[in-house]
């Protein structure tokens, strides 16, 4: 498990977030901390894999925050910024200082989720690598770090897999909406993602009829090559 220490002023924010962190597999909430100094105890008394890090905190700037952090003796936590502040030279700095991501508010859960599910795979990748890397195996790494979507396709590689593991852990089935509600993204997103992952054979479609109306579409992840089925 990734153990993962979120750092905000906003009590109210910070406890969302942490339950963000909880909903991605592989991952689990350290706490959460309201202050540099109160991020700086728990870095020390119980150091975590992964910081998600405001900037704007009451007692530190968030920067200098990370410069101190970069500064351990022995291994650090890597860090995703999550902050308000949109400004090129915090984006910068951010990104000179190693930031794995940089993540501006408001964002909701499937925001960041992709950006969990993209280290979680970098984190995989870079575990069963040798000593040594190759250039391919470093462009895969840095590969696995992108969020935007497929050139030409339009899906997020990431996003992808969200949806994937939300039909495999679904049961025994789930609609777009259901899905929707469960990834913090648009029904027509979902309905979007669902159909692309039919198209591939990842999932199968099965209509469920009701009394009257329209048959429900709903989505299974697919285990074998059975056709689509039809649950009445």
């Amino acid at each position: 498990m990734i153990s993962t220490l979120v750092v905000d002023d906003d009590y109210r924010v910070a406890a969302i977030h942490a339950g963000y962190v909880e909903r991605v597999t592989g991952f689990r909430a350290l706490g959460t901390a309201h202050t540099a100094a109160g991020a700086w105890q728990t870095l020390h008394a119980s150091p975590p894999d992964l910081v998600l890090l405001d900037l704007y905190l009451p007692d530190e700037h968030g920067l200098a925050l990370m410069r101190r952090i970069l500064n351990i003796d022995g291994p650090h936590p890597d860090i995703i910024v999550i902050t308000a502040a949109r400004d090129i030279r915090s984006v910068r700095t951010a990104m000179q200082l190693g930031a794995v991501h940089y993540l501006v508010k408001p964002f909701g859960f499937n925001r960041l989720a992709e950006r969990l599910i993209a280290y979680r795979d970098m984190r995989k990748q870079l575990g069963a690598l040798d000593d040594e890397a190759d250039q391919d195996d470093v462009d895969t790494l840095y590969g696995l770090l992108r969020t935007a979507p497929a050139s030409g396709k339009g899906f997020s590689p990431s996003t992808m897999r969200l949806v994937r593991d939300a039909v495999r852990t679904a049961q025994p089935d789930i609609s777009a909406t259901e899905l929707a509600n469960v990834l913090g993204i648009s029904r027509p997103t979902a309905q979007r993602y669902l159909a692309q992952l039919a198209q591939q054979g990842s999932i199968e479609v099965l209509l469920r009829y009701g009394t009257t109306g329209r048959p429900e579409h709903r989505y299974r992840f697919r285990t074998n090559a059975a056709p689509t089925g039809v649950i009445r």
